[in-house]
């Protein structure tokens, strides 16, 4: 997958890892194997996140409920703030059904709420950039048409893109719901890195 970098140029991710060789620059001594890098919105270009530091994966997460906010069920960040990693698996809408039942797997804590329950699997984008709400919420606005704002005590996630650019482009979903994780995924299509 790719991030597009203005109408003729394309991105790898790759690029966006500490030994690319990509437009993110490294800071200082101590980030020497770090890559930091800002994202924008390719439709019109305003920035939608400040200065990230490219993790090398998505981090696990043990125990969904560990540090989860009393208040407002809401989980900890998947991320980091000031952090992004790339998810290389589907990840969100739409969701298909399994084929054959199968026996259920441990989950990795990161599960959203599915709208047709839990013998589906995601069927959506690979390598959405995932990113703390905190580093990108101020910029986006909420985007709700139908049920993708749907959830308990906030957005489930699981219904498509449920945040929007200042220019109209849906190119983020929040999953923030009591009955899962609390991470932000930017449309890799719908960003670029630079």
């Amino acid at each position: 997958m790719s991030l597009m970098v203005g109408a003729d140029h394309t991105r790898r991710y790759g690029e966006l890892e500490p030994d690319g060789t990509g437009r993110g620059q490294r800071r200082g001594s101590d980030d020497r194997n770090r890559c930091v890098t800002v994202f924008y919105c390719s439709k019109c270009g305003i920035e939608l996140t400040g200065d990230l530091v490219v993790l090398p994966a998505v981090p696990d997460v043990d125990d969904p409920n560990d540090g989860r906010d009393k208040k407002s069920g809401r989980a900890r960040s998947t991320v980091p703030r000031g952090c992004c990693a790339i998810d290389p698996d589907p990840w969100g809408a739409p969701f298909v059904p399994v084929e054959a039942p199968r026996r259920r797997a441990r989950g990795s804590g990161r599960e959203v709420m599915r709208p047709y329950g839990w013998e589906t699997v995601s069927a959506g984008r690979r390598d959405s950039v995932v990113v703390h709400p905190e580093d990108v919420l101020p910029r986006l606005t909420p985007f709700t048409c139908g049920a993708n704002w749907a959830g308990c005590c906030g957005p489930a996630g699981a219904n498509g893109p449920n945040l929007a650019c200042a220019c109209g482009s849906r190119l983020a979903t929040w999953a923030a719901d009591c009955m899962g994780p609390n991470e932000l995924h930017l449309d890799p299509v719908r960003v670029y890195a630079g």
